[in-house]
């Protein structure tokens, strides 16, 4: 039989691994809370990075297929919830297999709706460039500017001599932000096919989407194609500067913008449908 000190020596030696295993434990028990702690973290930057993501990716619908600009502050609108117009469908035209070859400043070349790719350059850099948009509303003039955006102006030049914003509608009208057309089969609107695309030529700032200002929609960097849309009054601080070429500024017929631009619902949609009968292009040297 043991001693009194054995029998207290065996206590202390079993209190003493007693004490080891609940710091054990402790430890372990600390280390799964830290690593919960660290993957809450995660999580948490996750969500807030995610919802970054979502705030400034509005300018790319689902699908990243339609061609469009930044939804703007439902606030700032003065759209209602008026019923949509019927779009008419634009005219017929022919598909271009082959390089594109400049069209004739004349205006005899017939409706082209698609392209085998991208034109050549057309526009003389020594020239000034108008365009006269010839609307069921009324008729407006943008100055276009090849010195800022040489290929985004080429583009919309050989677009308008082969005729392919005639009869096209205004599809996508945001009162108080912008007026968009240009698209140039209307099926579904916001997302046709021309063929090819070209890179951005982007402004500085967003102070350069001055009111009536004309740019190019897209559905995502270097994207342009024939989509393009005038900034009306008060519209152009909410255009981020990273996303859309600027390319022309309307001169005439401000008052024709503005009308168009009164014609949209809540759902971004024209109530009236006002259509492009033509674009002029004037070259002066």
């Amino acid at each position: 039989m043991g001693t009194n000190a054995d029998k207290h020596a065996r206590q202390k030696e079993g209190r003493n691994a007693r004490l080891a295993e609940a710091r054990k434990q402790m430890a372990a028990s600390s280390r799964r809370r830290k690593a919960v702690s660290a993957v809450g973290v995660l999580i948490g930057v996750a969500v807030i990075i995610g919802g970054i993501l979502i705030l400034t990716k509005d300018d790319t619908p689902p699908g990243g297929t339609t061609t469009t600009t930044a939804a703007p502050d439902a606030s700032t609108t003065t759209a209602t919830a008026a019923k949509a117009a019927d779009l008419p469908a634009p005219p017929a035209g022919i598909t271009l297999d082959k390089a594109t070859p400049c069209p004739p400043a004349s205006g005899s070349a017939k409706r082209v709706v698609k392209f085998a790719g991208p034109p050549p350059t057309c526009i003389d850099p020594a020239a000034t460039y108008t365009a006269t948009f010839s609307t069921t509303k009324g008729d407006f003039t943008a100055k276009l500017d090849p010195e800022k955006a040489p290929i985004t102006v080429n583009n919309f030049v050989v677009l308008a001599r082969y005729h392919f914003y005639d009869g096209v509608p205004f599809h996508r009208i945001v009162p108080g932000f912008v007026i968009q057309g240009g698209d140039g089969d209307g099926d579904p609107w916001g997302n046709n096919d021309l063929g090819y695309e070209i890179p951005d030529e982007l402004p500085a700032s967003s102070a350069d989407y001055t009111d009536y200002s004309l740019a190019m929609a897209n559905s995502g960097p270097n994207t342009n194609g024939s989509q393009f849309f005038v900034v009306l009054p008060g519209g152009g601080a909410k255009l981020n500067p990273a996303n859309y070429s600027l390319f022309g500024q309307v001169t005439e017929g401000q008052d024709v913008v503005d009308a168009i631009g009164k014609l949209g619902n809540a759902d971004q949609k024209p109530t009236e449908a006002v259509v492009v009968d033509t674009v002029t292009i004037t070259e002066t040297k």
